[in-house]
């Protein structure tokens, strides 16, 4: 019934596993038949806090029950505490708007460049430099800055121009030049194949920029919200980047994204603006989610199931080397790449036949980005039920 009614009234721009969820409980999905799923994908990296989380649904309850929208006309007081929370916890001086996207929150950041580029130059700049590989949305804009080939079809172009891509950070300065206004990237990029970034050349490149006033943007759409052990990658870089982008993980599944920066009154009155971002609703949720998770990272919480994943990971490496070359990735944000893309795909599809849920990256990597909460018993479920996806690829 459900795959009739997608293939009908549904634009079929993701290929499904046609499968019903009805309800979850932390890192665990049960279908319509009760059949029970390890989920490893968190919703690709959104579902920060598990599946039915009973105090963020109690607090979406109570505000939605009150206040759920009212506009950005109006001061919105769980947006401003969030906005609060967020400079606390990136430990940096900043302030935020809200979106509802990570690719939202980007087409934000690019626009907040472009005006520092027109205002505090005395000529016009508004070049952004990405990496290849990379990937930061999926609007015009935003694919555009992607630095992927494949993403930039004729199907959509012609694009906004002022984009250029480099291959590996110690291109980047040789791409700069008197127009040049921001370098943005991800520490560790998820779509691009859960590749971390080169501390000491994030550092210095960091460093760099600052001296020749050129904005650094992190986009910490997949890492941030303690994905990668911190509440944001930056903070594990220990950097200072200019605008730093957030969504996925930040509402635990209610749609948000943001844009924070150090220029805190770049943008003025009209420069930019959303009917929906920062909402009551979505803004309610992540003080609640944020809370969970500041709470499970000062307890040590987070840091033992990080460790407890990894050495996981690591095992199922180690014993299986015929399949996989190596391991990738930082904190819950890992990755196997896999020998090639043919067994990636066989991989994936027995997985989900052993009912645990997994994710793609890049053309040979076996992505991971389970929830923050996920308990031992449940990584221990999960990793049985791949060794035995691999068991039978391996028949």
């Amino acid at each position: 019934m459900i795959e009739q009614l997608d293939k009908e009234y549904v634009l079929q721009t993701y290929p499904r596993n046609y499968v019903n969820f009805k309800r979850g409980v932390n890192a665990t999905l049960f279908d319509e038949n009760e059949k029970d799923y390890i989920d490893f994908t968190s919703g690709i990296g959104v579902v920060s806090v598990g599946h039915g989380n009973e105090s963020v649904a109690k607090k979406i309850y109570e505000q939605v029950s009150n206040i759920t929208h009212i506009s950005n006309l109006y001061a919105i007081e769980p947006q401003a505490k969030l906005g609060e929370k967020i400079a606390k916890l990136s430990k940096m001086d900043v302030a935020t708007f809200f979106a509802n996207s990570g690719a939202e929150a980007n087409e934000g950041a690019i626009k907040l460049a472009r005006k520092y580029g027109e205002t505090k130059f005395d000529n016009k700049r508004y070049k952004v430099i990405t990496l290849e590989h990379s990937f930061h949305g999926r609007t015009i804009t935003t694919v555009r800055a992607t630095g992927q080939e494949a993403m930039h079809t004729d199907n959509f172009s012609p694009y906004p121009d002022g984009f250029s891509y480099e291959n590996e950070i110690a291109n980047i300065y040789k791409s700069i030049d008197n127009e040049t206004v921001a370098v943005m990237i991800e520490l560790v990029q998820g779509e691009g194949g859960v590749q971390p970034l080169d501390k000491k050349e994030v550092q210095d490149l960091a460093k760099f920029l600052k001296e020749k006033d050129i904005l650094l943007i992190i986009d910490e759409v997949q890492t941030g919200a303690y994905r990668t052990g911190e509440f944001l990658a930056t903070n594990l870089y220990d950097i200072q980047p200019d605008i730093i982008t957030m969504a996925k993980g930040l509402g635990g599944g209610v749609p948000i994204g943001a844009v924070i920066t150090t220029h805190k009154d770049l943008f003025t009155y009209g420069d930019h603006g959303s009917t929906f971002g920062g909402n009551y609703l979505s803004t309610a949720a992540s003080l609640e989610v944020l809370d969970i998770l500041e709470r499970t990272k000062d307890s040590g919480e987070l840091d033992k199931t990080i460790s407890y994943f990894e050495n996981k990971i690591e095992s199922l490496f180690q014993n299986n080397k015929e399949i996989f070359t190596s391991t990738v990735g930082i904190g819950l944000m890992k990755g196997l790449r896999v020998k090639d893309a043919d067994t990636l795909a066989s991989i994936l599809k027995e997985s989900f036949e052993q009912g645990v849920l997994l994710l793609r990256a890049g053309k040979n990597t076996l992505r991971m980005l389970p929830a923050l909460t996920i308990t031992n018993d449940e990584i221990d479920e999960g990793f049985k039920r791949l060794e035995n996806a691999l068991s039978k690829i391996a028949k």
